[in-house]
């Protein structure tokens, strides 16, 4: 980690970056980073890049929660859509064309077709009609969700086709219609909030 620092300090130094990151890093990681970029004078990591869906909460909302506190940590989050399954295209099976139809991808497959994937695959389709509530699209309603987190800063989306990618910019619409009660709805339905340990409540 202190070589990676330092090198990081380099480049922006180069003027070769303005800015740096990390990925999928454990919040103790982050932390020794950091003390290393305040110890040696060096610019520390002002962001991480981690997995975030309805589905992947644990590390944005709980191991990284001191973090966003104390060092002001940015988030760019990937998979919002859990590889797909939360567009809902994945309900009634694997249709041919997709990525989970083609070679290569059986471990990703395995994840949609093993006991956890189906039981995902259930609450998918309980959220079909609170996002037909509001007028939007399965995923434009995840990625609204993802971006109603207060601590996530920017959302990778991914995209095959220029109609995915205007589709998924609408779901800024979308935000704004996350009402408190819309969020109980999805909660009853996901069932999976992580809970923080008591010395971090605040």
């Amino acid at each position: 980690i202190e070589e990676t620092v330092w090198a990081m300090n380099y480049l922006i130094n180069q003027g070769k970056a303005l800015y740096w990151g990390t990925s999928e890093w454990s919040a103790a990681e982050i932390m020794e980073a950091y003390a290393v970029a305040r110890r040696e004078h060096l610019i520390p990591p002002t962001m991480e890049q981690p997995e975030y869906n309805m589905f992947e909460r644990q590390r944005v909302e709980v191991e990284y929660a001191p973090l966003y506190r104390s060092i002001g940590l940015g988030t760019t989050v990937w998979s919002p859509l859990a590889s797909g399954m939360l567009t809902g295209k994945y309900n009634q099976g694997i249709p041919q064309g997709t990525r989970l139809s083609l070679e290569g991808y059986e471990w990703l497959r395995e994840r949609f077709t093993s006991a956890e994937g189906q039981q995902r695959i259930e609450k998918v389709k309980k959220l079909a009609p609170i996002a037909q509530d509001l007028g939007c699209s399965l995923a434009q309603m995840a990625l609204a969700w993802c971006l109603k987190n207060p601590n996530v800063s920017t959302v990778i989306t991914g995209a095959s086709r220029v109609s995915q990618v205007v589709e998924n910019m609408k779901a800024l619409e979308v935000v704004p219609k996350l009402t408190d009660e819309v969020m109980e709805r999805i909660e009853a339905v996901l069932q999976n909030k992580p809970e923080a340990p008591t010395d971090w409540r605040g």
